[in-house]
């Protein structure tokens, strides 16, 4: 019975880029919430942005941990996907919910453009 190679190790850069990931995450899952509380067509607007930035951190963290061969592709859209978000969220610069999710999607894009080796 032959074994299967041991999976490599995650880098601290990895590890790093996953709970940036897994923050905004959650970030953005809180701030959808307050903005379902809120209503009005401008939240409405923002709810898309959070919705696409939730799922594509949650499944790029979950890609890096499982060492996907693609998770690098992953990583390049999960930044474009963050940027998009705290571009939606800062379009309301007053609400601090608004203000922390753009910070924490602003940290996701960096880690991650990082992990895809993206300069910009």
């Amino acid at each position: 019975m032959t074994q299967s190679p041991a999976m490599p190790a995650l880098t601290p850069q990895m590890q790093d880029c996953i709970a940036a990931c897994m923050n905004c995450h959650s970030m953005c899952e809180e701030t959808m919430s307050l903005c379902m509380q809120k209503g009005g067509p401008q939240q409405m607007q923002v709810m898309r942005a959070l919705m696409d930035c939730s799922e594509t951190t949650r499944l790029c963290a979950d890609m890096m941990m499982r060492r996907s061969p693609v998770s690098t592709d992953m990583c390049a859209l999960c930044a474009k996907v963050c940027d998009m978000c705290a571009e939606a969220c800062m379009s309301m610069p007053d609400d601090q919910q608004m203000t922390r999710c753009a910070e924490a999607a602003r940290r996701c894009a960096d880690t991650c453009r990082t992990m895809a080796g993206a300069t910009t």
